[in-house]
């Protein structure tokens, strides 16, 4: 199987063109080419397909964690598929796509040829500030996917994945857990931002949705993770919080093939 290897601030995927959807993956497969040691690595794998209908814009996005199962949206996946969507002629600059968390509209800030890397900004689904939910000692919020806000004095010093494991099942998370997000603030005023993810189980360089979930819950646009910076925008009209933008940087790494059948 062809694949390109992508990252989007860090949080890197296993791109693949199945537009002719003769491609099936188990999740033992997934799980084996996402494997660090064993595949090619990644915290996530992501389909490219054909919209089915009109209604499902340029293309559409099947998205699964490493642990081979699917997950609704990813907010980096989905910078990285625009960027893959463009790489493969199928969009210019600007698109449109479903995921399964809904439709997304998308726009390449700037992209160099050669080194086949730029910024992307991804539209992302408007949250409802009643759903926004105190718990524990922070926020439950969904930006496509269950994320947990923490705030902590010292982000360096926590151990993301011990209390990232510990808290992602707590009974106050949902039935299926969520993701954990730790922040603080920095001195130059930007928000600090570590990720322990579901599915992966384990921090992640970044994560799209998280940040927003986290700008969201603090207020706080201008966001840092170890894979990169961010800018969230978003506004609060009414009861809910519309036109949420995520931005950061995207690369694709390599490309190369894998044999599926190990």
């Amino acid at each position: 199987m062809q694949f390109y290897k992508f990252d989007g601030a860090g949080n890197d995927f296993v791109m693949v063109d199945n537009r002719d959807k003769n491609i099936q993956l188990s999740a033992e497969q997934i799980g084996h080419i996402c494997h660090r040691r064993k595949g090619v690595g990644a915290d996530g794998l992501i389909m490219i397909e054909n919209p089915s209908s009109p209604d499902d814009g340029d293309f559409r996005m099947r998205y699964y964690n490493s642990d081979g199962h699917p997950a609704t949206m990813c907010g980096n996946g989905g910078r990285c598929i625009v960027a893959f969507a463009h790489l493969l002629g199928i969009t210019g600059d600007k698109c449109l796509f479903r995921a399964d968390d809904g439709m997304h509209k998308a726009e390449i800030v700037d992209w160099d040829i050669a080194s086949r890397c730029g910024t992307v900004k991804l539209g992302m689904k408007d949250v409802a500030t009643n759903s926004i939910k105190r718990i524990l000692d922070g926020w439950l919020l969904d930006t496509g996917v269950p994320h947990y806000v923490q705030q902590v004095d010292d982000i360096d010093a926590v151990d993301v994945r011990a209390e990232g494991r510990r808290l992602r099942h707590n009974p106050a998370m949902g039935l299926y857990g969520a993701n954990v997000n730790f922040v603080s603030n920095a001195a130059d005023g930007t928000l600090q931002v570590r990720t322990y993810e579901r599915g992966v189980e384990d921090e992640t360089w970044s994560c799209g949705t998280g940040v927003t979930a986290c700008a969201i819950a603090t207020g706080n646009h201008k966001i840092r993770t170890r894979g990169g910076n961010f800018n969230v925008d978003f506004e609060a009209i009414g009861n809910n919080y519309c036109h949420v933008t995520l931005t950061g940087s995207v690369a694709c790494n390599f490309t190369g093939e894998i044999n599926t059948d190990y």
